[in-house]
């Protein structure tokens, strides 16, 4: 066996070997790897998909829609928190369908419904029916068009710059959050809303549709591009009895309403404060812009530390940032609260799936990794409702952000209880854990 097989090789959940590199030629320290092309792929297919163009664009459509048809925020948050809970409750199952088919079926059935679903929006009339089931269609099929579905291909092409090619992965939704809200106030203030929502279901199809179909594949235990691979790892029902997803995912819940809300809310919340329309976009765009560096950096991070401790000083900045976020009422404090907001939320996008894969193996990665977007996805739909239930009933969303900020950095101390890795402790003692 070649020293980059073996220095790839790692034991996981049963304690079955899986190569991590191929036997021969480029490996994946090489810019020449066929995994950075998936790298590359499944960065754009994010910067177009659900997590992206979906979330980080909602808040600019926010007053928009409230005053062509009339509807309250709350009922316009709504349709956020139905798209999040269909999502949280289909992505078990479409986790499973990854493990089982491989990502390329999945995203090459779920990227064209979800860009015929954000181009319908702009068709929509007064009844908000129709605005709450094309919410509930891009709910169904949106974690087929976001990282939960290239996070399973990239894992398997990678294991040593794991953290660096999920981060890259995750770059996309950054570049989508930065550029993509200013794109679409920009188009509703020249052209209208109807214009943005059209513009934005052409380029998931335009943009993530056919690089998918190009390049993304798994890699098999020999190296070569695969439509489905079998792997090891813990089954998924050996994940559910593991303390360590349970405190994954309750930091990964109280994040998720915490932040989820303050992005849904952002823009509407600074022109509430007098800003600009075209500030607060700016806003959303630097939030964008850090995530994107919060990607990048956390990556680099979980390649040479601790997941957890990098974990507990994301989630940790994530906090002060809706803190500040409470208390912003000029542009240039509604830009440090973004910025940091937007650490946070690209750092949590890379920190879960590589814990995942550090702790539970591949075998059953998309299901967990479904399993954990469900409750993601229903703290999500909480977030935003609760928001803006406050400002309707107060006038203001100050004191439930406050105390939004303080519930997540007492989660962010959870992560001092994860343990060490499988690996790590089988090094250690030699004998399995019963």
């Amino acid at each position: 066996m070649s020293e980059g097989a073996i220095r790839g090789s790692v034991g996981v959940g049963t304690g079955t070997v899986q190569p991590a590199e191929m036997p021969s030629g480029p490996s994946e320290f090489d810019l020449g790897y066929y995994g950075w092309r998936v790298v590359l792929a499944a960065c754009l297919g994010v910067m177009a998909g659900f997590g992206s163009l979906f979330v980080y664009t909602f808040s600019v459509f926010v007053k928009p829609l409230a005053a062509e048809f009339g509807w309250s925020r709350e009922a316009i948050s709504s349709g956020f928190a139905i798209a999040a809970v269909t999502l949280g409750l289909c992505s078990p199952l479409l986790g499973r369908w990854i493990d089982r088919f491989g990502p390329r079926r999945v995203i090459l059935i779920c990227m064209p419904v979800y860009g015929c679903a954000i181009l319908s929006l702009s068709l929509l009339h007064s009844g908000v029916w129709q605005f709450y089931v094309t919410c509930f269609v891009l709910g169904v099929v949106g974690n087929g068009a976001a990282h939960l579905a290239y996070s399973r291909s990239i894992s398997t092409w990678f294991h040593r710059r794991l953290g660096m090619a999920l981060a890259f992965v995750m770059v996309g939704a950054g570049l989508g959050a930065m550029i993509l809200p200013v794109v679409a106030q920009s188009i509703i203030d020249r052209s209208g809303w109807r214009a943005a929502y059209g513009s934005l279901g052409g380029l998931a199809l335009l943009l993530g549709l056919p690089l998918s179909w190009r390049y993304i594949r798994e890699r098999s235990s020999d190296g070569h591009k695969s439509a489905a691979v079998a792997h090891s790892g813990m089954t998924w029902q050996e994940g559910l009895c593991s303390f360590a997803f349970w405190i994954i995912t309750a930091i990964l819940f109280v994040s998720s309403i915490s932040m989820n809300g303050a992005i849904t809310h952002l823009s509407a919340l600074l022109t509430d404060r007098g800003i600009t329309a075209e500030n607060a976009a700016l806003c959303a765009s630097v939030l964008g812009g850090s995530s994107l560096l919060g990607r990048v950096v956390v990556g680099w991070l979980l390649d040479r530390f601790f997941g957890p401790r990098v974990a507990l000083a994301i989630n940790l900045i994530t906090a002060l940032g809706i803190f500040l976020l409470a208390r912003a009422s000029s542009f240039p404090a509604g830009c440090i609260a973004a910025a940091l907001i937007g650490i946070g939320a690209g750092g949590e996008a890379a920190t879960t799936p590589y814990l995942l894969t550090r702790y539970f193996g591949l075998r059953a990665f998309s299901t967990l990794y479904g399993l954990t977007w469900t409750f993601y996805a229903a703290a999500g739909a909480i977030g935003p409702v609760i928001l803006g239930r406050a400002f309707d009933v107060t006038g203001s969303y100050s004191s439930l952000l406050v105390l939004l900020a303080a519930a997540l950095a007492l989660a962010a101390a959870m992560n001092l209880l994860l343990p060490r890795y499988w690996r790590e402790r089988r090094d250690s003692n030699p004998q399995p854990p019963a």
